[in-house]
């Protein structure tokens, strides 16, 4: 483990690494930037550019095996599969897009596009398992930072993409083969398990705030030079510039460890002191309690006194390691395995809620540039950072707000999901009858719920069934996105979009890549998705209010209690 002067440092080094490898996961959110080269120098029609979409959302949430893997593997060597899967899969598109290779079958290129994007899931089930053991009283926070940046991925990668390869879709996929595992073997061995910070005080907080408020500027920073840069077009001089500057501004989560190091004498001190004390009161009844509590084992038990024996004994066989799955079924809140979540209602609730906001976002994000173009819009890189930058504020403030209302209003994360999918619904008919001046705010505000969508899934699963097999029941749910993209972008927007197409150009489209312009191209498309949310919002408020007194027993008194045991691993 890295030593570090002070106790709460090595979780902060672990955060700082992770925004790293964040962005670099999210390389699935590129698509729409070669999409087009794919189309054109392979002559795909639009069904197979679309199915290709999902071939990228299929590896970015088939996560099963990492989630697996993370209970047994330590983070670097998860990490290290992500750079392979990377490099494998992207070295394969750049051979093709490049015209290195030609004649490569259709199956093979959908395959090599699965390996490429599932590195996405190694690397997000590494940094985020990790880190929200580490942080396992800061779960929404530390979800909302690292989804957030996840989020701003796209917006990193369109910036380098227009002023540093000038637009060129080659030399972007080999830039993502060779530069992701780059950025893992970079920071495979910070990104590791450590002692759990605890606790909450007035310093850990003003250090999220400040990652909060870097990765805020950073997005803003990113959302203006790419607008600015279609506008103005930069030079090479000022584009290097521009894009050392991002780099900086990138570097900022890991100035809260570098501040630690210098500046942690009182900290050392401070932690020595906590430290001495909780071994001076282990045997305090008052003390026995917060350790305890499985993921809500002792939060759910009523306020009642316990019976002392049993937690002494419960405490005892904790620290020789030696304590035993009680022969009961979990409560919510407590550890789940996998196959007692999965007969749950909450789990299959939350899974469809949650697969009915991503799967239609990602329907919109796969066929972004299609969209742009229907309505008239020829350079879409803008439509990408506009989305990625609200995506990132939307997974950012996801978790920000939640936690706070969880908090102080005992309000379930799941009401944000009811909101959030209001929105969609009234986006999409927007979307629909392509209404002149509408097109940038929708692609905004279906960004910002999309961003919610994922920021409060991951913390409402750790939360109803454990941080234990976190990884495997939140990657579980992530399946609810490619299974949306099968269904919603590949089935319907994809056929619909091509006999529209066939009906503009009298043409068949199987072997053309024409395009279709004007509102019906998508208006069924997104008449089906608003009903597919109006089904949403009625589950997610079924499933609010089911859940309701979970949160007003995790929470009360406005924190959440200790796990008993949070996986090192």
């Amino acid at each position: 483990m890295l030593t570090l002067k002070g106790g709460s440092r090595p979780p902060w080094v672990g955060l700082g690494a992770a925004v790293w490898v964040q962005i670099a996961s999210g390389n699935t959110f590129t698509f729409p930037l070669y999409s087009h080269s794919l189309k054109s120098v392979l002559g795909f029609n639009q069904r197979q550019v679309t199915l290709l979409g999902v071939a990228n959302d299929i590896g970015e949430n088939v996560g099963l095996l990492p989630g697996i893997a993370c209970n047994t593997f330590p983070p670097w060597l998860i990490l290290s599969v992500g750079a392979f899967a990377s490099f494998i899969g992207y070295g394969v598109l750049w051979l093709v897009v490049s015209q290195t290779l030609t004649n490569l079958p259709y199956l093979l290129l959908w395959f090599a596009l699965v390996i490429a994007s599932n590195s996405s899931a190694w690397l997000t089930t590494a940094v985020l398992v990790t880190n929200m053991r580490n942080f396992p009283v800061s779960r929404g926070k530390v979800a909302g930072i690292l989804k957030g940046y996840g989020g701003l991925s796209a917006a990193v990668f369109t910036e380098i993409y227009s002023l540093l390869l000038h637009n060129s879709s080659s030399k972007f996929l080999l830039l993502l083969a060779i530069g992701i595992p780059v950025v893992c073997f970079s920071m495979m061995f910070l990104v590791r398990p450590c002692t759990p910070a605890l606790d909450e005080d007035s310093t850990s907080n003003s250090h999220f705030i400040f990652i909060q408020c870097s990765s805020v500027v950073l997005g803003i920073y990113l959302l203006a030079t790419t607008i600015f840069g279609n506008l103005l077009p930069f030079s090479g001089t000022v584009s290097y510039i521009l894009i050392a500057v991002m780099i900086v501004l990138l570097m900022a989560p890991i100035a809260v460890p570098i501040k630690m190091t210098l500046y942690g004498k009182s900290t050392s001190n401070s932690a020595e002191r906590v430290g001495s004390s909780d071994s001076l009161s282990q045997g305090n009844n008052d003390k026995i309690e917060p350790l305890l509590g499985s993921s809500s084992a002792g939060a759910l038990g009523s306020s009642n006194d316990q019976d002392d024996s049993s937690e002494v004994a419960m405490l005892l066989a904790l620290g020789e390691g030696a304590i035993k799955q009680k022969k009961r079924k979990p409560k919510r809140g407590e550890d789940f395995k996998f196959t007692e979540a999965i007969v749950k209602a909450d789990f299959w609730l939350l899974f469809i809620v949650y697969f009915v906001g991503v799967g239609t976002g990602v329907t919109v994000l796969n066929n972004l540039a299609q969209i742009g173009i229907a309505q008239g819009e020829e350079d879409t890189t803008t439509l990408l950072s506009i989305f990625s930058f609200c995506n990132f504020v939307g997974r950012l403030g996801g978790g920000v707000v939640s936690e706070h209302f969880v908090r102080t209003k005992l309000i379930p994360r799941t009401f944000w999901l009811t909101c959030t999918q209001t929105v969609m619904l009234l986006v999409y008919l927007l979307f629909a009858f392509a209404v002149n001046g509408t097109l940038y705010p929708a692609v905004a505000f279906l960004g910002v719920c999309y961003g919610v969508q994922v920021s409060i899934m991951i913390p409402t699963v750790s939360e109803l069934f454990g941080l234990k097999n976190f990884g495997v029941l939140s990657n579980v749910m992530s399946l609810g996105n490619p299974l949306g993209a099968t269904l919603f972008s590949a089935l319907l927007a994809g056929s619909i979009y091509d006999n529209e197409a066939a009906k503009q150009h009298g043409i068949n489209l199987i072997a053309s890549g024409a395009s279709c312009i004007g509102a019906n191209c998508f208006k069924l498309t997104f008449f089906i998705l608003s009903g597919v949310c109006a089904a949403g919002i009625i589950l997610s408020i079924i499933l609010t209010l089911r859940i309701k007194p979970v949160y007003q027993m995790l929470y009360a008194g406005g924190s959440f209690r200790v796990p008993q045991t949070t996986p090192s691993r």
